[in-house]
């Protein structure tokens, strides 16, 4: 199996969405390599406290900025990685716009920066590209299947753009980007109401709540624990790979099993309840993680079970810590 070494000595990073979720769990392994970071992020979906761990950090910027705007860091970059977006649902029907130009003028933006500091430049895209999909599972040549026009449109279409617009770079001027398609994703961190299944299920699951399945719960996800994310976008972001290139795990589960296995997980009584479909939502989502396994020699290694009894462990800690003491 052909593992590509590193593409050079990345010895400092500029993470876009650096105090998001996943952002803040990229910045933490960049760190722990020895390289410095600077997290740009305008706390729209993010949050300081995501990196408030890493603020004593000497290798470690924080610095507020919308990349929308203008984005300009000083001093030499070795590597850009652009996850600046609303990423849930929930968050880019509340702001389309946000999302439409955070896909556009902060990728340009970025890509600019990456040009002007000769860094490699990664994208975080998503599976969503591939929209309510007619192959499964899904494999990088597949074109997608994705209404323009439809709710989830603006940032489906934010994202293939932010692609296109990767791509023109890379022919036309040079700059040695990379693509990657990230596929669910979850573990500590999560927001608990960013609207996603996991972090909604377990909150429910925790209050004794019923878990809200939308449809029959037969639509399938595959999820996969966040370390295991972070470790194959940093393969790639290392690599001479260009992608687009899945990262995600292949095990396949419906979400009426993950309701159950949480619901198991936590211990909890809660019940079952059925929600409607959102429009354009997938019904099958699981990667073809061929192309990962053959260029970087990475796959996922936490197992779904260990995962989530993590992110669940987790959730109960910040349920406990928010909860009111007795006098």
């Amino acid at each position: 199996m052909a593992v590509h070494g590193a593409v050079r000595d990345i010895e400092r990073a500029v993470v876009t969405g650096g105090a998001g979720f996943l952002g803040s769990h990229l910045c933490e392994q960049l760190l722990d390599r020895g390289v410095e970071v600077v997290c740009l992020d305008n706390f729209l979906t993010g949050s300081p406290e995501n990196v408030l761990h890493l603020m004593e950090h000497p290798g470690f910027r924080l610095v507020r900025c919308d990349v929308t705007d203008y984005v300009h860091v000083p001093g030499p970059v070795d590597l850009v990685l652009h996850f600046a977006s609303p990423a849930s649902p929930l968050d880019y029907l509340k702001m389309p716009i946000e999302t439409l130009k955070v896909g556009s003028l902060g990728t340009l933006h970025t890509l600019g920066l990456a040009k002007e500091k000769g860094a490699r430049y990664l994208l975080a895209s998503t599976s969503e590209v591939y929209g309510d999909p007619l192959e499964h599972p899904q494999r990088e040549e597949y074109w997608g299947n994705v209404n323009p026009v439809g709710p989830r449109g603006v940032y489906d279409e934010a994202k293939r753009f932010s692609e296109a617009l990767t791509t023109a770079y890379r022919t036309s001027q040079g700059t040695d980007t990379a693509i990657v398609r990230i596929f669910n994703t979850y573990g500590p961190r999560m927001r608990p109401n960013d609207g996603r299944a996991i972090p909604a299920f377990v909150g429910q699951a925790l209050a004794g709540e019923p878990l809200t399945v939308a449809g029959d719960g037969s639509q399938t996800r595959s999820i996969c624990y966040v370390d295991d994310t972070v470790r194959g976008i940093l393969a790639l972001a290392f690599s001479t790979e260009t992608g687009p290139m899945n990262i995600g795990n292949p095990d396949e589960l419906s979400m009426l099993e993950l309701a159950r296995w949480i619901v198991e997980l936590t211990g909890s009584s809660s019940e079952i309840g059925f929600i409607d479909l959102p429009v354009d939502d997938p019904k099958v989502r699981r990667p073809d993680t061929t192309a990962a396994e053959r260029a970087l020699g990475w796959r996922p290694t936490v197992t779904s079970e260990e995962g989530l009894a993590r992110t669940v462990a987790w959730f109960a800690a910040q349920r406990e810590a928010a909860a009111p003491r007795a006098s």
